[in-house]
């Protein structure tokens, strides 16, 4: 049978764990990971508070302005990109499956014929094939486990802690009015 005119026809398994060998890594593509509207406006607003917060203090003691480049609204709620990188593997009932990776993973942690051990999970979209959560390399005896950039990595680390910053002062604030009444 010509496998050109006929593939193969490829399998989602959703595991747990599934046990093969590698048929074939295919060529990676980027994937948006969305931000949460509710999420972006309550770190905003929050650190938003704390921003004037500085600016007021920075007028008083004449330094200047505080902040620094500013990250617009619709760069925020874009979200990080990850790399999407398709497996497909034939488990050890001869069935092949077709799984992604999502992340970066050194380029020589996979190569075709290694037997592997991953373990998957089913995704939101269920047009997606299953996501490899973590692969044992069985025949080099590696544990990998490819990063996803997270909504917290995107927003960065500044602006956590300007919005945390914010919080307080917004508790205090509320504890103050309460008290004085």
């Amino acid at each position: 049978m010509d496998h050109e005119l006929f593939p193969e026809r490829v399998a989602w398994r959703t595991g747990p764990v599934i046990t093969g060998h590698v048929v074939r890594l295919l060529e990676g593509y980027s994937r948006e990971l969305r931000v949460g509207q509710p999420v972006l406006v309550a770190v905003l607003g929050t650190a938003g508070l704390f921003r004037v917060t500085l600016l007021l203090l920075a007028s008083v003691l004449r330094a200047g302005a505080a902040g620094g480049a500013r990250r617009r609204w619709t760069e925020l709620r874009k979200g990080p990109e990850f790399l999407v990188t398709p497996l497909r593997l034939r488990d050890d009932t001869g069935v092949l499956c077709e799984l992604e990776i999502h992340g970066h993973l050194p380029q020589s942690a996979l190569e075709p014929r290694d037997h592997i051990q991953v373990t998957v999970r089913s995704q939101k979209d269920a047009g997606l094939a299953p996501r490899v959560e973590k692969i044992v390399n069985l025949t080099t005896g590696q544990l990998l486990t490819p990063r996803v950039p997270t909504v917290w990595s995107h927003l960065g680390p500044a602006l956590l802690l300007q919005a945390v910053i914010g919080l307080l002062l917004v508790g205090g604030i509320t504890a103050g009015i309460v008290l004085a009444t």
